[in-house]
């Protein structure tokens, strides 16, 4: 087996050969240095580490930042700001432990000859080469159901915000429009191809969270605000679950690796990521909190609470903009599974694949007129499929690839510098997987669940505007009496 050093000899001697994986053939390797700053690659071809640092945290903080506050409300501000620094932190080293086992099922792979001309590597077919057909079969159920519904969120996110610049039209009929608009997202072969993309959604995002800090600063509190929670466990751990899904935007790592000239040295961009999208769900959170306290339990979108501003027509402006982003991250994974199913994969016609990845974009469409529960939607995901698509299945399969001392031994990827031994790794791994399944699955699916159902007894499915203002009910006035002769 090769070393660490040599595994990333490897990897990179791979690429080099098979460039056009990331859609670099080695002519356009050579305009590119005699180019640096050509307009297609600015725009288009994206496989650095920036690239991929811009790609984790755009990803990571879209939609779920005007969640938060609602969050905090549930929690509690002491809550919502440890559990953000928690989930943050193992997170961060779940999304290193899938980096971890993608380059050591890369370098297998490589030793073997096999080859991944046109070929995307994702989650699944890492656990199927390191654990067996089961393990795939489990990651690719979790993976795909979790990205499915984080694009439905997304499309229910876009009818959201919209509402509060145009309300003449229902948030139902605004969901048919933004899914017309999101299905465009078919035509972007892969994470490559959205450097400038990230770019923009995470300036966008930055935008929002500190347009959310200072208008609750400028505006004040409430008059008689008050700060009950935590009040009752099952809006507490329906709290904590949102935030377990904010920091779980990770289900992506692979894919965004693949993307990269140097796969190797994305090991701790997440972490890197994570630090920076700290400055900003945590300071507009405590802010909007401060600022409505309560009010929030009945208003899960921050924008609700917030009056109508130029300001705040920009910051929902860029959110639309950045969850059509979003959106793509979502599903361009989904876009992947689909082509291998159909025998597309490989197909050099962006076209063609565009037209083979509409059928992906309809059951989205479709969910997201379902179930138009923004805000307590979130915290469902979280609980039944981020925790374990994200935080279990990562450290069990960890556990289990690196469970022979012959595997410890001839590991692609030895224990990072700041963790003693490999027992240290086990140690913290079943910490994460008993945590995360009795908190955030156990507790935490029980109370979003039970919040869940709520809102379909108080709206229904299919609900037409989801926490919309009622209108004032129409009071005819009395006739007045007759005058007497």
């Amino acid at each position: 087996m090769l070393s660490q050093k040599q595994a990333e000899e490897a990897i990179v001697t791979n690429l080099n050969e098979t460039e056009h994986e990331v859609g670099r053939t080695r002519d356009e390797e050579r305009e590119q240095d005699h180019s640096m700053f050509s307009l297609k690659s600015i725009l288009w071809h994206g496989g650095s580490v920036w690239d991929a640092w811009f790609s984790c945290a755009s990803n990571q903080v879209a939609q779920v930042l005007l969640t938060l506050p609602y969050s905090f409300s549930q929690l509690g501000m002491l809550s919502g700001i440890l559990f953000q620094v928690f989930y943050g932190i193992i997170g961060s080293w779940t999304a290193y432990l899938i980096s971890v086992l993608y380059v050591e099922y890369r370098t297998r792979k490589e030793k073997e000859n096999v080859s991944f001309k046109n070929h995307v590597i994702q989650w699944f077919e890492v656990l199927d080469g390191l654990l067996g057909p089961y393990w795939k079969a489990v990651g690719l159920a979790f993976n795909c159901t979790f990205l499915l519904f984080g694009s439905v969120i997304q499309l229910i996110a876009c009818a959201s915000n919209i509402y509060y610049i145009n309300d003449k039209l229902d948030k139902r009929t605004w969901t048919y429009i933004f899914g017309a608009c999101c299905a465009t997202t078919v035509f972007i072969p892969s994470f490559h191809n959205y450097r400038i993309w990230s770019f923009l959604g995470l300036g966008m995002t930055t935008y929002t969270a500190w347009y959310l800090a200072v208008a609750s600063i400028v505006h004040g509190q409430v008059e008689n605000v008050t700060h009950s929670g935590p009040a009752k466990l099952v809006l507490y751990f329906t709290g904590a679950t949102n935030i377990l899904y904010t920091f779980g935007g990770h289900a992506v790592t692979v894919e965004i690796m693949h993307a990269m000239w140097k796969p190797q040295k994305f090991k701790y961009i997440y972490l890197l990521a994570t630090l920076y999208v700290y400055t900003l769900t945590i300071p507009s959170a405590v802010a909007v909190y401060w600022a409505f306290g309560d009010m929030l339990l009945d208003h899960s979108n921050a924008f609700a609470l917030l009056p109508k501003s130029a300001f705040r027509d920009a910051a929902v402006i860029l959110m639309l903009i950045h969850q059509f982003i979003t959106f793509g991250f979502a599903c361009t994974p989904l876009y992947f599974v689909w082509e291998k199913v159909i025998g597309m994969h490989d197909t050099k016609s962006i076209c063609l694949r565009a037209l083979a990845r509409l059928p992906v974009v309809i059951p989205i469409w479709f969910l997201a007129i379902i179930f138009p529960f923004f805000g307590p939607i979130n915290s469902a995901v979280g609980s039944l499929l981020v925790s374990f698509t994200v935080y279990i299945i990562p450290s069990l399969a960890h556990m289990l690839t690196y469970r022979k001392p012959s595997a410890r031994q001839n590991a692609a990827e030895k224990p990072p510098f700041f963790m003693p031994s490999w027992t240290a790794m086990y140690v913290l791994n079943a910490f994460i997987v008993v945590w995360v399944f009795v908190v955030g699955f156990g507790l935490g699916g029980w109370a979003s669940i039970t919040n869940f159902i709520r809102q379909i007894n108080s709206f229904g499915l299919f609900a037409k505007c989801y926490q919309c203002p009622r209108p004032a009910p129409h009071v005819v006035a009395a006739a007045p009496p007759h005058a007497h002769n």
